[in-house]
């Protein structure tokens, strides 16, 4: 577990400090020097430490040499937990923007900082088999309060497009895998096939989704009993709230799971005490009424899809690494992940049951 540990910026990612410094005057934010540190996890949008005095902000702006369309929008993320934070705990809330790209070098926000526990892939003793079942459940939790926010109420439901959104979710991430593309992965496409001719007839109410929802997106108590905040609203919207707990579902690898899909977990799902994939689908199922069918069969398109849409941000990120805009060596392997994943989704097609 981890409090959101820091370190100096990775190469080419620190931020201006002069140039923040002088953004931040301008806001009226604070007096004195500015010390900026980096949260070292995440792979997508970068996150650093601002602090000026006694106070702290977090920076979040996207990765250096994304052209990913309509992703980083650091704007509509503002505009999101503006909406949300008033409604919820559960939103952190913002604090300033810049879409100027000569302060930074992109758009960025600040927000203010949640403290908390952090559950991150490696634990420590502490984490026992008592106090990992409490943070599963609550993590399950977690998700089905965002889904009870009221959407229209907050005024979210601008930001996004329910109707027809699993379809375009599908249409869209194959596009996406399409234009990051590097390696011929047959399996890739099929799956994308597989999800454009098995959408479900109908979906549930739409409600406010996260699409990021896992483990380290969270801030828990010390006790791991309750999350109290959720962290990267990047692509928060408003849509099928069963696409958000296909993408949980994706990143809940359990201990029968194949072994390369063990190693490149995304937190300590495996680890003795943790519910099982099945179990955080089922507490889910109870909690929303939602009736996802004999043996879970109704899960299986959003865990299937929950993979693929993992699968293309891994592509994304690795098809920036292997054309040189990023040299973070964390991402020299991502390849892998993307066949790992689209596998998975395979497999789980193919038995027709969520594993």
């Amino acid at each position: 577990m981890s409090a959101g540990g820091v370190r100096p910026p990775r190469p080419g990612e620190e931020v201006d400090l002069a140039a923040l410094t002088g953004f931040l005057d301008g806001r009226g934010l604070g007096a004195g020097p500015v010390t900026v540190a980096q949260f070292p996890g995440g792979h997508s949008n970068l996150t650093y430490l601002v602090e000026r005095g006694a106070d702290v902000w977090v920076l979040r702006r996207p990765p250096i040499g994304a052209k990913v369309k309509r992703g980083h929008d650091m704007g509509r993320e503002v505009a999101i937990l503006s909406r949300l934070a008033p409604a919820t705990p559960l939103a952190p809330r913002p604090v300033a923007s810049c879409d100027d790209e000569a302060v930074l070098g992109a758009p960025f926000y600040l927000m203010e900082r949640r403290t908390g526990a952090i559950i991150r892939k490696d634990t420590p003793p502490e984490f026992t088999p008592e106090r990992a079942r409490r943070a599963g459940h609550a993590l399950v939790d977690a998700l089905v309060a965002l889904h009870r926010i009221d959407a229209d109420a907050t005024g979210v439901t601008e930001l996004g497009r329910p109707q027809g959104y699993v379809a375009r979710q599908v249409a869209g991430w194959t596009e996406r895998y399409q234009a990051a593309r590097t390696d011929e992965l047959p399996v890739v496409l099929e799956v994308a096939a597989w999800l454009a001719d098995h959408q479900p007839a109908e979906s549930p109410r739409a409600t406010v989704i996260h699409n990021d929802f896992k483990l380290d997106n969270l801030v828990f108590d010390e006790q791991l009993a309750t999350v109290t905040a959720i962290l990267d609203w990047e692509m928060a919207t408003v849509g099928d709230p069963l696409m958000d707990l296909g993408t949980t579902l994706a990143y809940w690898v359990d201990p029968t799971d194949p072994q390369p899909l063990q190693m490149m977990r995304f937190g300590p799902t495996i680890a003795p005490g943790m519910p099982s994939r099945r179990e955080v689908a089922a507490r889910y199922a109870d909690a929303t009424g939602v009736d996802l069918g004999v043996d879970l069969r109704g899960a299986v398109f959003f865990y299937a899809f929950g993979l693929f849409k993992t699968a293309v941000v891994a592509q994304q990120i690795y098809a920036r690494y292997q054309r040189g805009v990023t040299r973070d060596p964390r991402f020299a392997s991502f390849i892998h992940a993307v066949r790992l994943l689209a596998e998975q989704a395979r497999a789980a097609i193919t038995a027709d049951r969520l594993p």
